[in-house]
């Protein structure tokens, strides 16, 4: 895409005579400035617009100015407002403004970048436009205006009414790292001088409606508001208790909001929900996180594990915190980013969340304003393809099969990853900080198992996780299967997506840099290369569950890594349908018995003589949000365990 690149020396003369020190640009009453979708605009200097003259902006504009000069909105007397109703960053495409299925060209919007100017001299509003996909009971949102009034200030941006009353999912919440807790936010409070906190807006029983444009308006946020951070503070002294029982200062059970799927072994051990950091864009301008792994530009991550974005399906209710189904990750294993590297664009007010490997300090910076990028893809490095390239590379590559489920509209359900590489584990590894893998949620709809050294199910392992994105080592699991399940049958046939260095491959690539590529087996038994970009149609589901292998390099035996014997694919499940969590049961049983406990242990459901020929609907109390386990036992006396956030 060519942008059409405009310098506003000229355009600023045309419009109105002002001092050159403080001023390059400035629009006056009744006067338009019109940013088109695809311009990029260049304002080296301060900006102002007066009274009735609008800004309207659809694609970008920079003011790169100095401390000397200013970012203002004015009334007709010359003070500064306080309504806004001048510049604007427009959402151009409603229709897919909230879709992040729709990247690039297809989901774009007026972007700011503001360089120089103290905040004491930005005091310019911005009315920025604000639509996206819910996340559920609570979204997850960056508010980047300076001291902008929480409570009352988006209860007028939103048209709804937000409270200060904790746990009526109508209140806005921010989350606090050090603590690892959301903290309430009273009337009067504002989004103070610090620019990247992470909030939390009550929607489900205020009316929010995300997914319908809104308009929210503030002062931007100056680069001073967002300092380097250095990532070595969160929950730092912070005892979750065993298995998260302990509460915090709201007597909300960690346990009931704390997630934290990169951890690799048993939860609540180890690092298990420490080094996470949740962040808000503190900009008006999207942040590009691919390189914060490296030391440059001012940030230093090399210590990162990884990114969580994306939210859905967020839940809370008394004495429970938020928690959320499903996210997008990545993870750095080898410092070349892998899972959805597609989704490290985080777009103005949208949110993040990273993991490090450890609280030390070292090698921990983060610098938000070298990461803002007008761009709708991130900067990442290319892998040649060439006739003879895929040969003659002999360094090992980061090698990524993206596994993703279309609905028969063709529509996205759901994905996982299998990633291979020399330096990468095989099966389980215990507190592996060097991992690619990321747990999958009891929500995903497809996903892998970890794998026996041999090939096919690890079975020791088999009820207590399953995976989002799941590594093996190149050389030692060559030609052997991972397991793919998914558990939703409106996935009708799956989407090859091949990354190498995290690199899309061209279409119809299967051979990658070593002359290796992958490989899957249907239900029928039937092996066949992956080829970048290729569907294939889905046969064979048994009680809502279907499972193919996938390998890299050429099966070494084929048929024989089915592994009777496998404990159980009985697996609890939000099902979107019901609007509730249900157990699909493995095609094995017959009968079943389910029981359901509360947090105190108390038996809250309990069922014995379940039909296993079709899934069990676990019929909560919808008005109680709480936390729960189930216990599913089948006629053979095998169990499933599972905890599920009501």
């Amino acid at each position: 895409m060519k942008k059409k690149i405009t310098t506003l020396m000229a355009l600023a003369l045309a419009i109105s005579s002002v001092s050159a020190q403080q001023v390059m640009c400035h629009v006056d009453k009744d006067a338009l400035v019109y940013v088109g979708k695809d311009a990029l605009v260049y304002n080296g200097g301060g900006l102002q617009i007066k009274d009735t003259g609008k800004w309207e902006n659809h694609g970008s504009v920079m003011v790169d100015a100095t401390a000397a000069d200013v970012f203002k909105t004015l009334d007709a007397t010359g003070a500064d407002k306080t309504d806004g109703g001048n510049f604007y960053n427009r959402i151009n495409d409603t229709a897919t403004g909230y879709d992040y299925s729709k990247v690039g060209e297809m989901n774009t919007y007026g972007q700011l970048s503001i360089h120089g100017i103290t905040q004491a001299n930005l005091t310019g509003i911005v009315n920025q436009e604000y639509q996206r996909e819910s996340n559920g009971a609570y979204q997850q949102i960056g508010l980047p205006f300076y001291k902008k009034d929480i409570i009352d200030g988006l209860s007028q941006d939103f048209g709804v009414t937000f409270t200060d009353e904790r746990w009526t999912v109508k209140e806005p919440l921010y989350f606090d790292n050090a603590s690892a807790v959301s903290e309430s936010i009273g009337y009067g409070d504002d989004t103070g001088v610090y620019g990247c906190t992470y909030f939390m807006l009550g929607a489900e029983n205020s009316g929010l409606d995300t997914t319908v444009k809104h308009t929210l308006v503030g002062v931007p946020f100056a680069e001073e508001a967002t300092p380097d951070l250095t990532l070595d503070y969160s929950a730092v002294g912070v005892n979750f208790g065993p298995g998260g029982t302990n509460i915090n200062n709201y007597n909300e059970l960690y346990n009931t909001y704390i997630q934290d799927a990169f951890h690799q072994g048993n939860d609540w051990e180890g690092d298990f929900g420490k080094n996470l950091y949740q962040f808000g864009n503190p900009y008006l301008t999207n942040l590009d996180l691919s390189y914060i792994h490296q030391n440059a530009n001012g940030s230093n991550l090399s210590n990162i594990y990884g990114v969580r974005l994306q939210h859905t399906g967020v839940t809370f209710g008394d004495q429970v915190g938020s928690a959320a189904a499903t996210y997008r990750y990545v993870t750095y294993p080898t410092g070349v980013p892998t899972g959805d590297v597609d989704r490290l664009i985080v777009r103005p007010m949208d949110t993040f969340v990273v993991k490090m490997k450890d609280n030390t300090g070292a090698n921990q910076a983060l610098n938000f304003t070298n990461l803002r990028r007008f761009k709708y893809e991130t900067r990442m490095s290319s892998v040649p393809y060439g006739v003879a390239a895929p040969r003659n590379n002999a360094n090992s590559t980061v090698k990524q099969l993206g596994i993703i489920g279309l609905d028969s509209q063709g529509n996205e359900v759901g994905r996982t990853y299998y990633v291979v590489y020399a330096g990468a584990t095989t099966g389980f590894s215990e507190n592996n900080v060097n991992s690619a893998q990321v747990k999958a949620a009891s929500a995903n709809p497809i996903g892998s198992y970890e794998e026996s050294p041999e090939g096919g199910y690890d079975t020791n392992l088999w009820n207590t996780y399953w995976l989002y994105i799941n590594e093996a080592n190149e050389n030692d699991f060559l030609g052997k299967n991972i397991k793919v399940h998914s558990y939703n049958t409106n996935i009708t046939s799956l989407k090859f997506e091949i990354r190498e260095n995290a690199s899309l491959v061209p279409n119809g690539t299967h051979q990658l840099a070593q002359g290796i590529g992958f490989y899957y087996k249907n239900t029928n038994g039937q092996v066949k290369q992956v080829k970048q970009g290729d569907i294939v149609p889905l046969e064979g589901y048994t009680n809502n569950n279907l499972a193919y292998d996938f390998y890299y390099g050429e099966p070494l035996v084929l048929g024989t890594q089915d592994q009777a014997g496998v404990t159980s694919r009985t697996r609890v499940v939000y099902s979107p349908t019901h609007q509730n969590y249900i157990v699909m049961f493995d095609s094995n049983w017959k009968k079943a018995e389910v029981k359901v406990y509360d947090m105190s242990g108390k038996l809250v459901i309990s069922e014995k003589n379940v039909d296993a020929s079709s899934d069990y609907v676990i019929k909560l109390n919808d008005n109680l949000k709480a936390a729960y386990t189930v216990k599913v036992v089948s006629e053979k006396g095998e169990e499933v365990i599972t905890k599920i956030l009501k």
